[in-house]
């Protein structure tokens, strides 16, 4: 992209009428009623959508206008789960064995050495590079709330970063902490929150069962009454296996469950607990890598049984003390284990296999994301209405061209390095294949600062 473009774009950056309008590119709408457009113009007004359609040269007036010729536009991506602040730790054990590994050592041993400022800058890091990798919106599921100041940081982090953050708020499993959670919700909603119609949004974050880390973070009538009364969302993590699967049956009898309530994983539940999640219109995060290479309790990244029931869940990241960082891992992923299976289960019969498609993983990333955090109204596709979140992706790159099909190209072509502009509600956060706003000689410096303090901490302490 043309650096006077963006020059351009700047100075008209406090303008709440400011419009762009992309030409000549192929949009993936991700909106079953728009398509796909193999050649379109897109046009942003302020911080939305104004208008998709074949041309829009005539409505575009004062535009700056992006030739986007070899181009995709498409939604940015949606993140359902992932646990931001460990990021200065990234893959310090890529070969965890189980979840139990996990836990102790990142939760048990890492987490209690966490300042604010540690927090803010795993947090930071993990939404710039979400933002270089094409993710618009991340459900930032922050469980090392040890202090209202954590909390703060946490927020902070997203607020720099531009990111359309959720921020998702729960106590943490093990030492010391201020027992402020879950009364300082309130404080968070009024400080941070307080409209609806802002780039974060609020909810609140527990496990399902008290396995973990005790009943205080179980999800029940106590945590559903304080979502209840600050008008907010809840994303249940561990949701695993039979004594989830009762949880859930449970919550369904309580009216516990609703379209704002996400549970996360869903591995190795019953057909019960199934049905009680789509008879309550609640939303699914599955996280494929971290169900597969983690190993918990199936393996196996939930997707059938969703489907099975009526759900189209979202997707997510979970953890990258041991994982990926991006989007495309996990429809690849995805995409492989669910048709390697459906493939399988019908060897050597008669069967057709019933195997989903790129179409599929994409909407998953995209709308359904959006919906599962709550904010199907706001981004997810490239509707006009909806802000403006959008990717451009070169085509023409080595690993894309020739472009034959754009939605296959996305999944199984397209990787960060091919994502040359990102735009959140309008503003533009990456161009030219650059995140914008950020010195990573020195933000390199303050994370690897701070992993040598935790690390050494960590050691000390044991």
């Amino acid at each position: 992209m043309d650096a006077s473009l963006l020059a351009t774009l700047n100075e008209r950056a406090g303008d709440p009428d400011r419009a762009i309008l992309f030409t000549n590119a192929t949009i993936v709408t991700m909106d079953p009623a728009l398509g796909i457009l193999d050649r379109g113009d897109l046009l942003v007004r302020g911080t939305s959508i104004a208008a998709v359609a074949p041309s829009l040269r005539e409505e575009a007036g004062d535009a700056v206008v992006i030739d986007a010729t070899g181009m995709i536009l498409s939604p940015g991506l949606v993140d359902t789960h992932r646990h931001s602040w460990q990021a200065a730790l990234r893959r310090v054990m890529p070969d965890v064995d189980d979840l139990a590994g996990y836990v102790m050592s990142t939760l048990g041993r890492f987490a209690p050495a966490y300042r604010p400022e540690d927090v803010y800058l795993g947090t930071r890091l993990a939404m710039l590079t979400a933002i270089d990798s094409g993710v618009t919106c991340v459900l930032d599921f922050s469980h090392n709330s040890r202090s209202a100041a954590h909390s703060d940081a946490a927020i902070q982090a997203l607020l720099d970063t531009g990111i359309r953050g959720v921020h998702a708020s729960m106590r943490p499993h093990f030492g010391d902490w201020d027992g402020q959670w879950p009364a300082d919700l309130t404080r968070l909603r009024e400080t941070y929150f307080s409209s609806d119609d802002q780039l974060l949004t609020l909810r609140v974050a527990t496990l399902a069962t008290d396995e973990i880390a005790g009943p205080d973070l179980a999800y029940g009538p106590r945590l559903a009454q304080v979502a209840r009364e600050l008008g907010i969302g809840v994303s249940i993590d561990a949701v695993f296996g039979t004594s989830s699967s009762k949880a859930i049956v449970d919550w369904a009898r309580e009216n516990l469950l609703h379209p704002g309530v996400t549970v996360i994983h869903a591995t190795g539940l019953t057909g019960e607990a199934w049905q009680a999640l789509a008879d309550t219109g609640t939303t699914v995060a599955l996280a494929p890598t971290s169900d597969a290479q983690i190993g918990l309790e199936t393996a196996i990244p939930a997707v059938d049984e969703a489907l099975a029931v009526g759900i189209r869940p979202g997707l997510s990241i979970d953890v990258e003390v041991a994982l990926v960082s991006d989007m495309f891992t996990q429809m690849r992923a995805l995409h492989a284990i669910q048709r390697m299976r459906a493939v399988n289960a019908a060897y050597g019969t008669d069967t057709a296999p019933s195997r989903i498609t790129t179409y599929d993983v994409l909407d998953f990333a995209t709308l359904q994301g959006a919906r599962t955090n709550g904010l199907g109204a706001v981004t997810g596709s490239l509707t006009p209405g909806k802000h403006a979140d959008l990717l451009v992706v070169r085509a023409g790159d080595l690993n894309n061209m020739p472009l034959n099909d754009p939605i296959g190209t996305l999944v199984l072509g397209t990787d960060p390095r091919n994502i040359d502009t990102v735009l959140i509600d309008g503003q533009v956060r990456k161009w030219g294949g650059q995140v914008l706003g950020v010195d990573v000689d020195a933000l390199r410096r303050d994370i690897e600062a701070s992993r040598d303090r935790i690390l050494t901490a960590t050691e000390a302490g044991s």
